[in-house]
C-alpha cells in the first residue's frame, strides 16, 4: 500500500506554540535554519527513492525561492501550508481567502505549475473554520490534509472520518486526507508524525501504521517539519513549558527514526498515494 510522506515547510520560529512570543514582523530577525534542514530532509528522501508532498509556507518560499525550486527540481509535489502560518479559526473567511491567494500564486509562480493541495497552519480547519472547505475549492484546489480527526487543545475533528475522503462543499467536491489517527477500544491514538512521533518509540508508530493499513485499509498520512531534524536549533522562551515540551522533545532522534520509517513502508507524495488508494477502492467495488 502507498502511504503518503508530507512536509511542512516552515522554521522553528514560526511555530503556533510561539505565536504569542514571536511577533510576524521580527520574523526576518531570527537565524533562519529552514534552508539547511529542509536539505536534510531532501537527502533523506533521495537515499530512500521517496518522493513526498512539501506543504511551503508562503512567507518562507517568498524569501527562499531557491529552496522552492529545488524541492520542485527533485521531483516533489508542492501544495501550500498559508502564507503567514495564522491560524484558519482565527480569520475571516475574507482574511482567510487573501492569504491562501497570496500563498497559492506565488508558490504557481515558482514552480510553473498548479497548486491544488493545502494544509492548514496547526491542523486549524475545525467544526467553527469549516466554512475554509468551500474556500479551498472555489481557489482551485482539490485535495486538503487539515482536519484532524481527534481532539486536541489547537485543532481536531474526533467524529470527521480517518482515511481518505471526499467531502462534498457548496462550490463542489474536495478531497480531505487526514494525518493517521489509530482507533483502539474507541479511543483515537495520533501515529501520524510530527511531534508524536519524536515522543513515542519508533515500535508504536510502525505497529499502528501498520493496523492501518491492515485493519481500516487505507494508506497513512505522515508528517514532519524541517525543523524536527535539527536537535542544535535555537532555544527560544516563548509559548510556556508545554508548547517547548512539544517543540523541543527528542529532536536528536529524529533523523534516524525517519531513517528507519522510510525503509519500512511505501511512501510517495499525497497525490500519488490518494489516487492509488482511490483506484484500489475502485477495483474493490467491481469485484
Amino acid at each position: 500500500m502507498i502511504n503518503a510522506f508530507t512536509i511542512d515547510v516552515e522554521d522553528y520560529y514560526q511555530v503556533s506554540g510561539f505565536e504569542a512570543g514571536v511577533d510576524r514582523a521580527v520574523w526576518c530577525d531570527f537565524e533562519s535554519r529552514v534552508t539547511a534542514n529542509t536539505h536534510r530532509l531532501l537527502d533523506l528522501l533521495d537515499d530512500h527513492a521517496v518522493r513526498a508532498t512539501f506543504f511551503i509556507l508562503g512567507w518562507v518560499a517568498e524569501h527562499h525561492r531557491q529552496l522552492v525550486t529545488e524541492i520542485q527540481r527533485r521531483g516533489h509535489e508542492i501544495g501550500s501550508h498559508s502564507f503567514w502560518h495564522r491560524l484558519v479559526y482565527r480569520q475571516t473567511p475574507a482574511e482567510f481567502r487573501e492569504d491562501l491567494r497570496r500563498s497559492r500564486d506565488l508558490l504557481q509562480d515558482l514552480t510553473g505549475t498548479a497548486v491544488e493541495a493545502y494544509r492548514a497552519p496547526s491542523f486549524s480547519i475545525t467544526q467553527r473554520s469549516q466554512w475554509a472547505l468551500e474556500i479551498l475549492v472555489e481557489e482551485g484546489f482539490r485535495v486538503d490534509s487539515s482536519i484532524v480527526p481527534l481532539l486536541h487543545d489547537r485543532y481536531g475533528m474526533p467524529h470527521a472520518p480517518r482515511g481518505p475522503h471526499c467531502l462534498q462543499t457548496p462550490a463542489g467536491p474536495l478531497w480531505e486526507f487526514p494525518p493517521t489517527v489509530a482507533r483502539t477500544a474507541g479511543v483515537h491514538l495520533p501515529v501520524g508524525g510530527g511531534g508524536y512521533f519524536r515522543l513515542f518509540p519508533l515500535a508504536w508508530t510502525t505497529f499502528w501504521l501498520a493496523q492501518v493499513q491492515r485493519r481500516d485499509q487505507h494508506p497513512a498520512m505522515f508528517y514532519i517539519h524541517p525543523w524536527e531534524v535539527d536537535p542544535e536549533q535555537p532555544r527560544l522562551s516563548f509559548g510556556g513549558r508545554l508548547a517547548r515540551f512539544r517543540h523541543y522533545v527528542h529532536l536528536d532522534h529524529t533523523e534516524a527514526k525517519l531513517r528507519r520509517l522510510l525503509s519500512r513502508f511505501h511512501f510517495d507524495s499525497l497525490s500519488m498515494a490518494l489516487a492509488a488508494h482511490r483506484a484500489q477502492a475502485r477495483l474493490a467495488e467491481a469485484v
